[in-house]
């Protein structure tokens, strides 16, 4: 049982401009992750609190102003550095005082994590130097370009690579802060706080940022529907011919249309959509993986090997290893 004198403090560091839910996210989960513990007669886990440059008064990028601590000496390390992001990182990025205080801290803390585009500030300070990193999907080209030490993924919710951890975009903030959570007290609380922030899936890390169906979706959406019924319906025949038939067009003519609006052929879009199906079920069910390539169309436990290894890098095992949920 954690004790209040050996609760683990939280320093979220913010600065003007700061993406806001970046910073309240991940400090609600924490806590939340407080109120339930001590509603179980528990003593509280976390001692969260917001640290900036100068202390006082900051106005985030949404107008909102909050107020924090002064940043603590370099000999006095939290358990936990989180970083936010937001526009105003940048401009933090390029404050030599800053970059050289969270590096001096990440190397006394127990773990360093970015919120969002805070990764930025991380790779300023060298952090991420030879790591698997990720950050806002619109933001990791740039990442990469900026440091090309970094191993940027563009997909993830968040990675963990030692003691360093990163996050997508601006409410993955919150799944980070669950798996900070899970790290510290088990599946069974980071569970309680999802449910109690009405966050109705906890997302695991090797989870898309958005999802596939997601992102076919254009403006004038002639093909939503048989997205939709792909998604439900990915063991059926799904051939070329029998989806120009539901499209009502010819195979020639879909084809055409179908490449020019969502930039891929039919065959790529049905592996996508195929694979984040098994992603999701490898992650959150115990299903036999034979069982998993069936229900979701591959035809064979080889085939949906080989279309993991060639997108994602990893076998089906090796996946789930990594990202099956705590409940799974």
């Amino acid at each position: 049982m954690t004790t209040e004198s050996s609760a683990r403090r939280i320093d979220v560091l913010a600065f003007p401009n700061a993406q806001l839910l970046d910073v309240a996210g991940p400090l609600q989960a924490f806590a939340s992750a407080n109120e339930l513990a001590c509603a179980a007669g528990g003593a509280r886990p976390y001692l969260p609190r917001v640290v900036a440059s100068d202390g006082g008064a900051i106005t985030t990028s949404a107008g909102l102003g909050i107020l924090t601590h002064p940043l603590p000496p370099t000999g006095d390390p939290p358990d936990t550095l989180v970083v936010s992001g937001g526009w105003g990182v940048y401009e933090a990025a390029r404050d030599p005082a800053l970059v050289a205080w969270v590096r001096a801290q990440a190397g006394r803390t127990r773990r360093t994590a970015s919120v969002c585009t805070g990764a930025f500030l991380l790779a300023a300070a060298g952090l991420l130097d030879d790591k698997r990193a990720v950050t806002h999907w619109t933001r990791c080209a740039e990442l990469r370009e900026r440091y090309p030490a970094v191993r940027v993924e563009p997909d993830p919710i968040f990675i963990r690579d030692g003691a360093v951890w990163t996050s997508a975009g601006v409410t993955a903030g919150i799944d980070l802060a669950l798996a900070l959570i899970e790290d510290d007290l088990g599946a069974a609380l980071a569970l309680d706080v999802a449910r109690h922030l009405v966050v109705f899936l906890k997302r695991p890390g090797g989870q898309a940022q958005f999802s596939t169906a997601l992102s076919l979706q254009k403006a004038g959406d002639r093909f939503g529907e048989l997205h939709a019924w792909i998604a439900e319906n990915l063991a059926a025949d799904l051939s070329l011919a029998a989806l120009a038939t539901r499209a009502g067009m010819s195979e020639r003519s879909f084809v055409r249309h179908y490449r020019a609006q969502t930039g891929l052929t039919p065959a790529r879009s049905i592996e996508q959509l195929r694979l984040e199906a098994a992603r999701r079920l490898l992650g959150d069910t115990r299903l036999p993986v034979k069982r998993i390539a069936a229900r979701c169309g591959f035809g064979s436990e080889e085939t949906m090997r080989r279309g993991f290894v060639r997108a994602i890098g990893v076998t089906p095992q090796a996946y789930r290893e990594r990202f099956a949920s705590g409940d799974a």
